[in-house]
């Protein structure tokens, strides 16, 4: 059974080099169109959460967290 890659998204690749370039091949001559990235609902609403979150932090507070995130971050 051959199954198709896929990428980190789920999303369907093709599984050559030569199919690759005949896709490239299709959308530079319109053939088809280039598939365009959109961000889910869920997506779109976590970004806005973050943002929210720091509007309601204190400075300190946001200087500590990014502290901690720093020290976990790079710790061996």
């Amino acid at each position: 059974m051959n199954v198709m890659p896929r990428g980190p998204k789920g999303e369907h690749r093709l599984g050559d080099v030569i199919g690759a370039a005949v896709m490239v091949a299709k959308i530079a001559t319109g053939q088809i169109a280039e598939e365009a990235t959109i961000k889910s609902a869920a997506a779109q609403l976590g970004s806005l959460g973050g943002k929210a979150r720091a509007a309601n932090l204190s400075k300190k507070k946001r200087t500590e967290i990014a502290k901690r995130a720093a020290k976990a971050r790079w710790r061996e």
